[in-house]
């Protein structure tokens, strides 16, 4: 009887231990899962933000060849203002000449 009661004994200890061992594996199981779940949701953050980098790429080259078009335009325009500068100093110039030679003719 004595064994049988130490049977016992043995087996609800191992009974609890058993509980216990469930009851941590099921806890290790929802840290699993967390875990995974935080995986997934890093992977999508990944994925969003690789997408939101490619897309940047692509408008910063845009905005860099319009910025160079942007630029070749003004230097087009400065040389047409150079020019016409040029061309208005060159007017000034004969008007001056011509204005010099009619005052000597009516001296």
């Amino acid at each position: 009887m004595n064994n049988i009661k130490s049977k016992e004994k043995n087996l609800n200890s191992l009974i609890d231990k058993l509980s216990n061992l469930s009851t941590t594996y099921s806890h290790s199981t929802y840290e699993t899962n967390q875990i995974q779940k935080e995986k997934n949701q890093l992977e999508s953050e990944k994925k969003e933000i690789e997408n939101k980098y490619q897309e940047l790429s692509r408008e910063h080259i845009y905005l860099k060849n319009k910025l160079l078009k942007l630029k070749e335009e003004v230097k087009k325009k400065h040389e047409k203002e150079e020019k016409f500068n040029q061309e208005i100093e060159e007017l000034s110039q004969e008007t001056e000449e011509l204005v010099e030679e009619i005052e000597k003719w009516q001296m």
